[in-house]
């Protein structure tokens, strides 16, 4: 367990994440006016926090084992499928998400609700969510070299 906390890769990857959750829910405090703590644990929003992770965690392998290296490569991959997903995927199912309950929202105005659930709409990434989850991923490393 002890050589668990002193992975100073999947350290640096952690601190890429936790910089990226605090963001975004400083982001949505601000443009909500309302402090939600589920934010900082929360899915999609403004910046990417898997990407922060990922990209963190890729830059520490290509600084530690090279980008030649199997392990860089298993990185790398990994990195663009997981991104791929967030902006592809599981962002359209948060439109669709939207969608949804703006429908069901119209359909209940006037009536009992069929269930007090709403689908999440916040589960993917914009491009632009994206991005600076990457600038994130990229910079946080520079500490850890």
């Amino acid at each position: 367990m002890a050589q668990l906390f002193e992975n100073d890769v999947l350290i640096c990857a952690a601190t890429a994440w936790l910089i990226a959750q605090v963001l975004k829910t400083l982001i949505d405090w601000r443009l909500t006016h309302s402090f939600s703590l589920r934010r900082m644990v929360g899915m999609g929003g403004m910046p990417s926090s898997h990407t922060s992770f990922l990209v963190a965690m890729t830059t520490m392998v290509a600084y530690r084992e090279g980008l030649g290296s199997t392990l860089f490569a298993l990185s790398f991959a990994l990195t663009v499928i997981v991104v791929y997903d967030a902006m592809g995927v599981r962002y359209q199912t948060g439109k669709q998400s939207h969608v949804i309950n703006k429908i069901l929202h119209q359909m209940l105005v006037e009536g009992q609700p069929l269930t007090d659930e709403t689908l999440l709409e916040l589960i993917g990434h914009t491009p632009t969510e994206v991005f600076f989850g990457g600038i994130i991923g990229l910079l946080v490393p520079l500490a850890f070299r």
